[in-house]
């Protein structure tokens, strides 16, 4: 019902004459934006490409943040030396990295590479290292005495007590690979949904915009229910946490 009437209201608003037509679509025009995308291949093939980028720079970074944050969280000399400048970078957004990438890479595939990884790594790697650094004690020192030792006690105790932690971070850096890979894209003609949002505004179809965006919207939609509130319905029962 929510949505019913946000997009009555958003009818309402288009029809009302207090703003220009192509300021505010109506939520026909949007539909048929996006059906247009659809039929003519627009939509699905930049989807098709930025899924491939993102899925390259989410594994580097799901696979390095969780090394690093597990380093840092059993090592003192790396917490002390890395720790303050990661948390700081964790903060920067996303945008900022952009001259860094065009000043290294150029206008290139590895430019938005670059943003992405940076965008969502330092966020994977600070849940990592507070999900492993509050794993009781009393796990290790059984661990210990049951005969774990070096990548056993890392694969075997210490990742999946942290799990809950390092899945929060997985779906927080997945939501800044989304920011940082769309940022990435309005570079330069790359293809992708990025490149579709710029196109839109060139060309000052806010239709094709907004449709663009719902288009992300369900992406994202979809990869929280099919992807990580998967996930987290199994870490729960793993662990007991849904029993009442």
């Amino acid at each position: 019902m929510f949505l019913l009437a946000l997009v009555a209201a958003w009818e309402a608003a288009s029809k009302s004459g207090l703003f220009q037509s192509w300021l505010v679509p109506s939520p026909v025009d949007v539909a048929r934006s996006l059906g247009e995308g659809i039929s003519n291949g627009t939509i699905p093939r930049g989807i098709l490409i930025s899924l491939r980028r993102l899925a390259i720079g989410y594994s580097v970074s799901l696979f390095g943040g969780v090394a690093l944050g597990l380093g840092m969280a059993r090592s003192v000399w790396l917490k002390d030396t890395l720790g303050t400048l990661v948390v700081g970078l964790q903060s920067l957004p996303s945008i900022c990295w952009l001259p860094i990438a065009l000043l290294w890479f150029g206008l290139s595939e590895s430019a938005i590479l670059f943003v992405v990884i940076a965008g969502s790594l330092f966020a994977i790697t600070v849940a990592t290292e507070s999900g492993v650094r509050n794993v009781p004690p009393l796990y290790l020192r059984a661990a210990r005495v049951m005969g774990a030792r070096g990548p056993q006690l890392y694969l075997r105790v210490l990742l999946p007590a942290a799990l809950p932690s390092i899945l929060s971070g997985m779906r927080l850096g997945w939501t800044f690979a989304w920011r940082s890979l769309m940022a990435g894209e309005l570079l330069y003609a790359s293809g992708g949904l990025g490149q579709l949002l710029q196109t839109g505004r060139e060309l000052g179809d806010l239709a094709r915009v907004m449709a663009v965006m719902v288009a992300i919207v369900a992406l994202g939609l979809v990869s929280e229910v099919l992807v990580f509130a998967r996930i987290e319905a199994r870490v729960r029962e793993r662990w007991g946490t849904d029993r009442t």
